[in-house]
């Protein structure tokens, strides 16, 4: 891959189709490439010798810092990690100024942050490339390695048939972006109060997408290809007894996976809660893909990373 300027990765509907192709593809050869090499070792290339990330965390995390992290470290860079409480950003400093001072030290942003506005604040400031590592509105790093995952279980992905169960979060909402790049289907099946917003699900529509929203979770699975869950209480939510409450029909479990087609796959982004959105003969039974899932999140981000950079 190559390119004469830097690159944000902040939305899948902002990326071609072309590009995202480009990405997936990358992140396979990242993948087939390390085969025996310790976590540690350098890739033999090392295309991001020099280069340094600055990770900025508002949110907490496991598989995005270490996922992030060890990426920068086989790909022969290195990387900050703070919180915005560690920084004058957590004391009053802004965005923009943030973005303009961090410019100047480090080659590449990563935000996992509470506001998508934050986000998009920095992008539009900063002078090197940032990449979305989680918001309120997306995640669109996870569904790169969520994408990945079903290819290496000899999926195709243009036509699969994706239901997504419960939530209509910020993952629902990146699948939809992914859905008219893919050329997946995708059956949302979501309480009253919980889907995702009608505004996007029409844009994606508008740009080719195959989305269908069917509430009755034993219908949506009717022949799917794959079923996704999500936890039911994001970081920041606080009506946790109502979510619950309203959510509880809405567990992936036996009787969902059954009516889904015979070599259905199960994906869930993590940390689940086993007896909550998913039932544990589900996620750790045969047709589960979670760890390898999470796994992918370190290779698809190295993609990203040598894309956002033009290596």
């Amino acid at each position: 891959m190559s390119s004469t300027t830097y690159k944000h990765f902040l939305d899948l509907a902002d990326i071609s189709a072309e590009e995202l192709r480009e990405i997936l593809d990358e992140a396979h050869r990242c993948k087939k490439a390390r085969a025996g090499l310790p976590k540690g070792a350098v890739d033999v290339d090392a295309p991001l010798s020099g280069h340094v990330l600055a990770m900025l965390f508002e949110k907490s995390s496991t598989r995005t810092r270490f996922s992030f992290e060890v990426g920068m470290m086989q790909l022969g860079g290195t990387s900050i990690t703070t919180s915005a409480d560690d920084m004058q950003l957590g004391r009053g400093e802004s965005v923009e100024d943030t973005a303009k001072v961090l410019s100047r030290f480090v080659d590449a942003i990563m935000l996992r942050a509470n506001d998508h506005n934050s986000l998009l604040a920095l992008s539009r400031n900063a002078a090197v490339p940032v990449i979305n590592g989680l918001t309120d509105y997306n995640h669109p790093c996870q569904i790169m390695a969520d994408l990945m995952t079903l290819e290496e279980q000899g999926r195709d992905l243009k036509g699969l048939r994706l239901a997504w169960v419960g939530d209509g979060n910020n993952v629902a909402m990146s699948f939809i972006n992914a859905a008219a790049k893919f050329g997946f289907q995708l059956v949302i099946s979501t309480p009253d109060g919980y889907g995702a917003s009608g505004q996007m699900v029409e844009r994606a529509r508008g740009a080719g997408a195959h989305i269908e929203l069917i509430q009755d979770p034993l219908k949506a699975c009717t022949s799917a290809d794959v079923v996704i869950a999500d936890t039911w209480v994001s970081m920041g939510d606080t009506d946790i007894d109502k979510r619950m409450s309203d959510l509880g029909d809405w567990q992936v479990n036996d009787a969902l996976m059954d009516v889904a087609a015979k070599d259905a796959l199960f994906l869930h982004c993590l940390p689940a809660h086993r007896g909550e959105e998913v039932s544990a003969t589900v996620i750790d039974g045969p047709s589960s893909i979670v760890f390898d899932e999470a796994e992918n999140r370190l290779h698809a981000q190295k993609a990203i990373l040598k894309w956002c950079l033009g290596k």
